[in-house]
């Protein structure tokens, strides 16, 4: 493993800085998140519901500001040509780099999360060990697509500003905090069918393009896991708009569709399959760029 070494100075520089230990104190805050309505639904399990909490902007914003200079900023500096002189390929420096990010930015994070759930087991007693090592892991994985996109473009722009415009603006804002605001106005242009998010369509196309976002996968993954409802909304949300006589624009397919009656492509694990999707296709990119490119 001749990356290691290079991942292992990734991972001690991120957390020899401020940055990721603010991460961990505002998903501290963030993530803990009790809710009557939650509670009544899930019980002593709400303190899982915590954990993807995590899945909601702060742990997307934070691998963009920790990573996206991760490789472009080498470049640009020309300390990316030290590491070439060092007996790496070009694919070892891309892994070296995704390891030791995705390390030093989810140690603090899962720090955090595992006294959120200290507080949530002291507050609201034992949950199913079970359930929370599927989240904990669906979260790991969920991590792992963020910082693979994040270092994935980082490999294969060359200026540390297209890499910074194209997350925060393509990525950030586009795909994560407004993604599924577009939806159903998206689906409604590209099929000419009529979407009311508040009175959705049992339109296969609709609900899967509302969860090919990271977070919305994960929202799915995740509510599977929790029996929180089949939505890419956070389950607090999936938990409410299935209540009878409560209305949302968070698309569920418990709403919409019949017993029975879904896609199987809608399945909850088709969550995991969208990350890992992301994960692949986002790193075969930037390999097959990175590695054939002029690094200069």
């Amino acid at each position: 493993m001749r990356w290691y070494p290079l991942a292992r100075e990734e991972a001690r520089a991120l957390l020899r800085s401020k940055g990721v230990w603010l991460l961990a104190l505002v998903l501290l805050l963030w993530t803990y998140r009790p809710s009557y309505t939650v509670w009544n639904e899930l019980g002593p399990d709400m303190t899982v519901g915590f954990l993807q909490f995590a899945g909601g902007i702060v742990v997307p914003i934070a691998a963009v500001i920790l990573g996206y200079r991760s490789i472009v900023g080498e470049r640009a500096s020309g300390s990316l040509k030290f590491l070439l002189g060092l007996p790496l390929t070009r694919g070892e420096i891309l892994l070296g780099k995704l390891v030791g990010r995705l390390a030093g930015i989810a140690i603090p994070a899962f720090l955090a999360l595992g006294i959120v759930t200290v507080a949530g087991v002291v507050q609201y007693g034992l949950f199913s060990p079970l359930r929370y090592l599927a989240v904990f892991a669906v979260t790991a994985l969920y991590f792992l697509a963020l910082v693979s996109i994040v270092i994935s473009v980082s490999a294969i722009v060359r200026r540390t500003t297209t890499a910074a415009a194209t997350l925060f603006i393509g990525f950030i804002l586009i795909l994560e905090i407004f993604w599924q605001m577009f939806v159903p106005g998206i689906y409604s242009r590209l099929t000419g069918v009529p979407v009311n998010p508040y009175d959705p369509p049992a339109e296969g196309g609709l609900f899967l393009m509302d969860r090919l976002s990271p977070t919305g996968a994960y929202n799915v993954a995740t509510n599977g896991i929790l029996d929180a409802g089949n939505s890419a909304w956070h389950h607090s949300s999936a938990i409410s708009v299935l209540r009878p006589g409560h209305s949302s624009n968070a698309l569920a397919v418990g709403e919409a569709f019949d017993p029975g009656t879904a896609p199987l492509y809608l399945h909850e694990a088709g969550g995991i399959v969208i990350l890992v999707a992301w994960i692949v296709t986002s790193l075969s990119i930037a390999y097959h760029r990175f590695d054939g490119g002029d690094l200069g």
